[in-house]
């Protein structure tokens, strides 16, 4: 480890930054209360970046320092180009450091390997600065040395001396677990650093809440005052059931159906505030019901669905959709309890012997051997539709009109082919009805989460369900008995429309939502502690690199167009459980999360250069 800290520190350079330049021994007879009492030595690094501060703290450079709660950011302005800043991220908790070259113009980031030429560490020494300066003796020292930086070091002499201290300080601090004021630093053998990428910038997870020395240009364009606040964790004790809509007597069976969080689960800003907006909304007239979850996947919306149901104190269902999804599978399901026996009227009968060959009594089957209109008409045509059902002229006529028709003409010839010859026309029902979760949920007032409507077929197949969206809807079940929404019913739509296959979601469905959140991939950080949790995975640093190469690759996909593929938590944890496996983090990456990313060959290569090597080089094979 100590060589690999070594990094940070370059001591062997001829020429020192300056004022320093022309010092004839970089052993300065001073040294910290963490040194030897004898010694110290100049150090490039150290000075540098303090020289960057100093000059941010007073006007003259470019660059800035800043803090996020228990991480600090820095940028450089390098001398490499005139868009090119040096980025670094510290992690005091956890010792781990991000850092980028960055290219402001085209908005691509180098990998940043410790000593390559260019990346002298002192972007990364910047960013520990303002943990660094917590220590008592740094922070004299570094006041004295920037009051004579300011003045133009009138005494060259008190200067070195007190550089000195600040180079023995951070040199012992850092590389000393023993020392009481110890810095963690984490670093790989390589001087390999985690890429900071284009992702994360724009989502803004590196924006200093209060900026230290100088303007921030990359991480933030606000000037020097604090530009986000960081949103405070929210304990699982502070939200589960406590945004109830009405006070209710569950049945044990109903309790068990409740979602109980994870202990690793970070509750989204989202979920608080969709519980918020239901709990508040309760005694209005228009309480809030409905709400879309729309992101990529394995951004959690399931889960957020789940902790949704978890603060409502509400039992959770879910309802999943495919291609073939129609109406009649939302509404529930005809069983027959005897196949046998004739209705006592011939074409009844035919009917019946047809719908067993279609494969059973269904409300789908049902609706092809009476010839009724599909949604496809009622949406192109509701007015026509409508007359041709009923007789009758209604140009406002909606789709939803139609198809409450067409419910009920099903609903009848269901009942009459589910007769036997001798039963009485009142009570000869020999057909069983089962609710399906979605009539459940709606009835007695759950969570239910209608998964991916957008993967169905026919968009306009939730148009059907619009009556029961409303919150004093109904709907006419296959037995003819009407029911009514509840009060406490939630519905929430969960969707992926970068997916193949997914449609847009039909406009009067979206204009049925409450609200429309945004899911994106968490943190960087939530992403770590999630899949360490997940997986049982110790290996903290391992897998913050494993989460930059996903977040990476999902920037490279986006920017490039690559969209036949998935990435984000589900590909990373399969990734961490086999990299366990094998013992080969990058041959698991092959086939856990570039496979998943795309089908075509070229990119996998490409993704494979460009993304997985800089971070897991392929193991050498052994003679």
């Amino acid at each position: 480890m100590s060589t690999a800290l070594n990094n940070l520190f370059s001591f062997n350079r001829a020429t020192l930054p300056s004022p320093f330049s022309t010092v004839t021994s970089k052993k300065i007879s001073v040294a910290s209360k963490y040194g030897d009492g004898k010694q110290a030595t100049l150090c490039f690094t150290v000075i540098k970046a303090l020289n960057a501060v100093c000059a941010c703290m007073n006007g003259s450079g470019e660059g800035a320092v800043g803090v996020i709660d228990h991480r600090s950011v820095a940028e450089y302005k390098s001398s490499m180009g005139p868009d090119a800043y040096h980025l670094a991220i510290f992690d005091s908790s956890t010792g781990a450091i991000s850092a980028t070259v960055y290219d402001k113009n085209t908005e691509i980031g180098e990998l940043y390997v410790l000593k390559n030429p260019g990346r002298d560490g002192a972007a990364v020494m910047m960013a520990m600065f303002p943990f660094l300066n917590r220590d008592e003796e740094f922070e004299q020292k570094f006041n004295e040395y920037f009051d004579q930086y300011t003045a133009g070091f009138p005494d060259i002499n008190a200067a070195t001396n007190t550089m000195a201290i600040l180079c023995d300080n951070v040199y012992r601090r850092v590389m000393d677990d023993s020392c009481e004021a110890h810095v963690k630093v984490t670093l790989d053998k390589s001087g390999n650093l985690m890429r900071v990428s284009q992702t994360q910038l724009d989502s803004g997870v590196f924006t200093p809440t209060e900026v230290i020395a100088g303007e921030f240009t990359i991480f933030a364009k606000t000037g020097r005052a604090a530009v986000k606040k960081a949103c405070a964790e929210v304990k699982h004790e502070d939200f589960a059931g406590k945004y109830e809509l009405h006070t209710r007597a569950l049945s044990p069976q109903e309790q068990a159906l409740i979602p109980a969080l994870p202990e690793w689960y970070i509750i989204p800003d989202e979920v608080v505030d969709i519980c918020k907006h239901a709990q508040a909304t309760t005694e209005k007239s228009a309480p809030m019901r409905n709400f879309l979850l729309r992101g990529p996947a394995g951004t959690g919306k399931t889960m957020g669905a789940k902790a949704i149901a978890a603060g409502l104190h509400l039992p959770y269902m879910k309802y999943t959709c495919s291609a073939n999804t129609e109406i009649f599978d939302f509404v529930g399901m005809i069983f027959p309890d005897s196949e046998g026996g004739s209705t006592g009227d011939a074409d009844l009968d035919r009917e019946k012997a047809e719908l067993e060959s279609m494969g059973g009594m269904t409300y789908k089957n049902v609706a092809k051997i009476m010839n009724l209109p599909g949604l496809a008409d009622m949406d192109y045509d509701p007015a026509g539709v409508y007359q041709a059902l009923t007789g009758l002229e209604k140009e406002d006529a909606t789709a939803q009109e139609c198809m409450a028709v067409v419910m009920e003409r099903v609903t009848e010839k269901v009942q009459a082919l589910s007769k036997r010859t001798g039963e009485s026309q009142s009570g000869g029902q020999t057909y069983r009805y089962v609710d399906t979760d979605f009539i459940k949920a709606l009835r007695y007032g759950y969570v239910i989460e209608i998964q991916e409507p957008s993967t169905i077929a026919q968009p306009g197949v939730l148009v059907g369900l619009n009556s029961l969206l409303e919150q004093s809807g109904s709907i006419t079940l296959p037995t003819g008995e009407i029911i009514r929404r509840h009060p406490d019913a939630v519905v929430v739509v969960t969707t992926n429309i970068s997916y193949e296959g997914c449609r847009g979601m039909n406009q009067s469905v979206l204009d049925r939502m409450s609200l429309v959140r945004d899911v994106e991939l968490p943190s960087p950080e939530v992403m770590v502690q999630r899949a360490m949790a997940v997986t049982g995975a110790t290996d903290e640093y391992q897998v913050g690199q494993m989460v930059q190469v996903v977040n990476d690759l999902a920037e490279y996909c986006r920017k490039n167009s690559i969209s036949d593929g998935s990435y984000g938590m589900r590909s990373l944890i399969d990734w961490i459980t086999s990299a366990e496996i094998t013992g080969d983090v990058y041959q698991s990456a092959l086939y856990t999360v570039i496979s998943k990313a795309t089908a075509d060959e070229i990119d996998r290569e490409a993704l494979i250069s460009a993304v997985l090597e800089p971070a897991f080089r392929p193991k050498r094979k052994t003679a």
